[in-house]
């Protein structure tokens, strides 16, 4: 079992050399531009019109033989030769002034939008993936910003998917 590392920096621009994957939490209404998304987004196009396409096209999904849009689906867009960025589908819908938004309206009540066992499905997938490539994975403090969740839930999730079987996971904090 591999230690959890966390550095201060920019996740977007992950420490380390050879394969590496960058991680980060997103919704299941399809919206993309607030938190790390907008850093993604500076630096690669292709990650958030992928997560537009996947989530646009989902209903065909099935048919064209690709991972449904769904909470905690992932998405792995390559955005440079050994450099992969993760959409993972792990909160739903998002919170806005009138409550939580989701696809069927607005939940005045309905709590922050992260969901745990969808986060934990999505890092299983992930750690797949980055065996598969024997890639590192960077992320964020996942699930813990605009998805409402808490750090002292979502570390043990990552301790018991990537962690555990060996992945080398960084996780990056902005500097104050």
């Amino acid at each position: 079992m591999r230690n959890l590392i966390f550095v201060e920096g920019d996740a977007t621009d992950p420490v380390g050399d050879g394969p590496r994957i960058i991680a980060h939490v997103c919704n299941d209404l399809g919206a993309w531009g607030r938190g790390i998304v907008q850093a993604i987004s500076r630096r690669w196009p292709s990650p958030e019109r992928e997560f537009r396409r996947w989530h646009r096209d989902s209903a065909d999904a099935v048919e064209r033989d690709t991972a449904a849009f769904r909470l905690g689906a992932v998405q792995m867009v390559a955005v440079g030769p050994e450099l992969w960025v993760a959409n993972l589908v792990g909160q739903h819908g998002i919170t806005t002034e009138r409550g939580l938004r989701t696809s069927t309206g607005y939940e005045p009540d309905g709590g922050p939008p992260v969901r745990y066992d969808a986060i934990r499905e999505g890092l299983t997938t992930l750690t797949d993936q980055a065996r598969a490539r024997g890639a590192s994975v960077h992320m964020p403090r996942i699930g813990c910003g605009l998805a409402g969740g808490t750090w002292s839930e979502v570390e043990p999730l990552i301790l018991a998917t990537l962690c555990a079987r060996d992945v080398p996971t960084i996780v990056y904090d902005l500097p104050s």
